[in-house]
């Protein structure tokens, strides 16, 4: 039986690409999901054995629903990312020109990322939120004439697939724009380290006083691990009460990440390990003198020698 991937549908979304990075369509069972929330339940449940959701974009940062959604509940992983181009497409119904359009549907994401392009060329029109970036363009492909909306922003190649025609291209802010695509499973076997990866925490401050985010920081500054992501995320039962989603450079097998994980662990709430995985960005700098794994595993056998001579 093949592997079973949720994602983000319907077909040609941003989401999809990134799984096509995965595995291919005759490799596999596609399951599209109508919100990123629901892809990741759905691998909880049991109902798929993966979901590639949404994790970073290069203009908007992170998205909020699959870092809050990956922090409680039942534990999963990250596996990999996939690195997926973002641009989009102003399409509708043959016929529809860039005048007639007044209403337009879009994910929050597409709006945010075409919203100077849509002030200069249609000043006052409306934005219809969507679930996904396909999800109105299978509704411009379907009969009903009351969609409460023109035309829709969605990736190039959802253009063709669903018939529709182009009102106008490059309406993108950003041309250069990417976003970040993560593989989630259940926890088990890690991917082997490969000397250019990353790891996924969520962390709880240790106190709300003065210097507790200084507190959890060092736990990575003194032992050389950088940090290529961190974003607060409200706890939720309290006003002023945070979380922090951080994205960490190494393996867990590396000794650096896995004193640092133990300073976290000693010093803080809650520590959720969320997997460590090859990165696919450009690799990081160089270890930090004293950092390296011979330099943590020399200081534990000079440790370990001097117990030893004082116990005899």
């Amino acid at each position: 039986m093949s592997a079973r991937y949720a994602y983000l549908g319907p077909a040609g979304t941003f989401t999809e690409a990134a799984l096509r990075q995965v595995a291919a369509p005759d490799e596999a069972t596609y399951l599209p999901q109508v919100d990123v929330v629901a892809a990741i339940e759905a691998v909880r449940t049991g109902s798929a054995d993966y979901a590639v959701v949404a994790i970073e974009n290069s203009v908007e940062g992170g998205v909020t629903a699959v870092l809050d959604a990956l922090a409680v509940g039942d534990p999963l992983v990250v596996l990999r990312e996939m690195l997926v181009p973002v641009t989009f497409t102003l399409a509708a119904r043959p016929g529809t020109a860039l005048a007639d359009v007044r209403r337009i549907s879009a994910h929050p994401h597409a709006w945010a990322q075409c919203r100077h392009w849509l002030a200069d060329h249609l000043p006052g029109v409306v934005h219809v939120p969507a679930t996904s970036n396909t999800a109105p363009a299978a509704l411009l492909a379907g009969e009903r004439t009351d969609l409460g909306f023109d035309a829709a922003l969605v990736p190039p190649p959802a253009v063709q697939h669903y018939g529709l025609a182009v009102v106008a291209e490059h309406v993108s802010d950003n041309e250069s724009a990417v976003t970040r695509f993560v593989l989630v499973g259940r926890p088990g076997r890690l991917p082997e380290p490969t000397g250019a990866d990353k790891t996924t925490l969520v962390v709880h401050l240790p106190s709300n006083q003065a210097g507790a985010l200084l507190e959890m920081l060092e736990q990575f500054s003194t032992r050389g691990v950088n940090l290529s992501r961190i974003e607060s995320r409200p706890i939720g039962d309290s006003l002023g009460r945070y979380s922090f989603s951080i994205d960490a450079e190494g393996h867990l097998a590396d000794e650096r990440m896995a004193e640092a994980l133990m300073g976290l662990h000693r010093v803080c709430p809650h520590v959720r390990f969320l997997g460590s995985y090859p990165r696919v960005d450009a690799p990081y700098g160089d270890v930090r003198p004293g950092t390296s794994d011979a330099d943590f595993r020399d200081a534990r056998a000079w440790v370990t020698a001097l117990r030893e001579a004082s116990a005899t």
